[in-house]
């Protein structure tokens, strides 16, 4: 529902990301019309035109197929009948149904979405991967373990390339089976692939596969479909000209492999026992949720996202910039943030987040907003708006940091026309006011400063640290960095402190009147009310 905004004079001149451009809710239903740089967008359609409807013919137990093909002898019986579908369908869906007695799973190894065809998953089914390596590797041998080589070995569950107006869409479930021991390789009945993933502490490269890999291409959706335990990221696009994220929702771990709360018993996470027998979201590495990079026209709108890294990972590592993206009436547990970064050497811009709640639950890895790079991967990242965001329990409530890691390089991070707006940090047990992260760079005579706007930010109870890095001793302060305060109220603003020494300059352009807090009283909502079965 959309809440109350403290200032309807910045509104008016914040392009297409305010609420002033919607009617009021009332007008609508849930969901209605998002408005975003391109146009207003609204709820997609779900497909017309039906090529094929295929009936599940496997059993689940408690969300689980672990018993179905524990033998490893058909580790993924319905993927040459899926396949045909999609490659027989000229354009429509090809729709997953529950079958005969209730049956509702079905298990596949990769598949390859074409153009004009969406994958319709129904309510009550789920498609699960294979946990067969040798079904994604590229050949190497390698899928399915970890080792020295950067190089990727393993083949996406869906891979869409240069398609138009494809898609994945339903009220059902596709589940990566992150947490389930593998049935051949070195690790068969060893590891799981989050077991594999754990390796990567340990200095080794995972070899992991990835659920839906979107390249290249215009105009994919994403529309009510639940996406669970990825062994690695969950939806990744590259180069890709319109993404529509619908009532997406991400869960990882799932139920099937934790507590209740992830209470996890002393002795079952992947830190302390091989193979792990319990998961949380601090020990699923590299679980993404929803990273686009080198796209434009994305929008992410009405979604729940819950996993082991960042919730959201805006990329630009390749030839083509990043560039008009909306992500609006979200709501984020725990993760690592809502990121850009942190390649960004080809440039990230226009991009607009609005409407977002945010729950860390006290994960120590927790963060809010995040924008991260390095020298070795940097570029200019400029034109974001934060607003309308609603947070608690994070540790880092405000990460924006040029030296994420201390790889060097001459690809220098450029981060500039920063805003925060109308943000309402409520507290968190564990960390009180948590931690903000202000960095910018200096390097060999080039002098690049984080241009950061903070306007109307209120930080109930206890105020954050600030540092320069996430480094809690609190040595690095900030560096590097020009802060613009208002012309709303910054709770914190005293805490900040102008430092000719560390290049940390303050303006200060906050009027003093009154403005009201963003109201955030409903907007927390626990995910076991959208997913049945979360663990939280």
């Amino acid at each position: 529902m959309p809440r109350i905004l403290s200032r309807a004079k910045y509104h008016s001149v914040c392009l297409a990301f305010s609420f002033s451009v919607l009617a009021p809710a009332a007008v609508w239903a849930a969901n209605p019309p998002v408005s975003t740089q391109w146009g207003v967008v609204n709820e997609p359609d779900y497909p017309a035109n039906l090529c094929a409807t295929l009936s599940a013919g496997l059993q689940s137990t408690q969300g689980s197929l672990d018993a179905v093909d524990a033998d490893g002898k058909t580790p993924h019986p319905d993927q040459e009948r899926l396949q045909a579908a999609i490659n027989a369908c000229a354009s429509g869906a090809v729709k997953l149904v529950v079958g005969d007695g209730g049956k509702d799973a079905f298990l596949s190894g990769p598949l390859t979405l074409k153009s004009g065809v969406t994958l319709w998953i129904d309510k009550g089914v789920t498609l699960f991967a294979s946990r067969d390596p040798k079904d994604y590797d590229t050949g190497e041998g390698n899928c399915g373990t970890a080792n020295q080589s950067a190089k990727k070995t393993c083949k996406p569950l869906i891979e869409v390339k240069d398609t138009q107006n494809a898609g994945i869409v339903g009220e059902g479930r596709i589940d990566g089976r992150g947490g389930s021991l593998l049935l051949s390789g070195d690790n068969a009945q060893k590891r799981s692939w989050w077991d594999v993933a754990w390796q990567s502490k340990q200095g080794l490269k995972q070899h992991a596969f990835r659920l839906v890999q979107i390249n290249g291409g215009q105009d994919f959706t994403l529309h009510d479909i639940t996406l669970m335990n990825s062994p690695n990221f969950h939806v990744v696009s590259d180069g890709l000209d319109g993404l529509l994220a619908w009532g997406l929702k991400i869960l990882t771990p799932s139920a099937v492999y934790t507590r209740p709360a992830y209470a996890c018993p002393e002795g079952t996470t992947p830190d302390k026992i091989t193979p792990a027998t319990c998961f949380t979201p601090d020990t699923v590495k590299n679980t993404d949720g929803f990273d686009p990079g080198q796209s434009q026209r994305v929008l992410l709108a009405y979604s729940y996202i819950s996993t082991g890294d960042d919730h959201v990972a805006i990329k630009a590592g390749g030839q083509k910039p990043s560039s008009q993206m909306t992500f609006a009436h979200n709501h984020f547990y725990y993760g690592h943030g809502m990121s850009i970064g942190s390649e960004t050497n080809s440039g990230v811009e226009d991009i607009a987040v609005y409407d977002l709640t945010m729950d860390g639950y006290d994960s120590p890895n927790g963060n809010g907003l995040r924008i991260k790079s390095d020298a070795s991967r940097g570029g200019k990242v400029t034109n974001v708006l934060f607003s309308d965001v609603c947070m608690r329990n994070t540790r880092y409530p405000m990460v924006f940091d040029t030296h994420y890691s201390d790889n060097t390089g001459n690809l220098l991070p450029d981060f500039s026309g920063i805003t925060v707006r109308n943000l309402h940090y409520t507290g968190s047990k564990a960390y009180d006011g948590g931690y903000v992260v202000l960095r910018g760079i200096q390097q060999d005579g080039q002098y690049l400063p984080l241009g950061l706007v903070l306007d109307t930010v209120q930080f109930d109870g206890a105020q954050p640290t600030f540092l320069g890095s996430t480094d809690t001793s609190g040595k690095e302060k900030p560096s590097n960095v020009h802060v613009t305060l208002g012309l709303g109220p910054v709770s914190f603003a005293d805490k900040l402190v102008a430092d000719p020494k560390a290049r940390f300059k303050i303006t200060n352009l906050m009027d003093g009147m009154p403005v009201e807090t963003l109201d955030c009283s409903s907007a927390f909502v626990p995910f076991s009310s959208v997913v049945e079965g979360a663990p939280i």
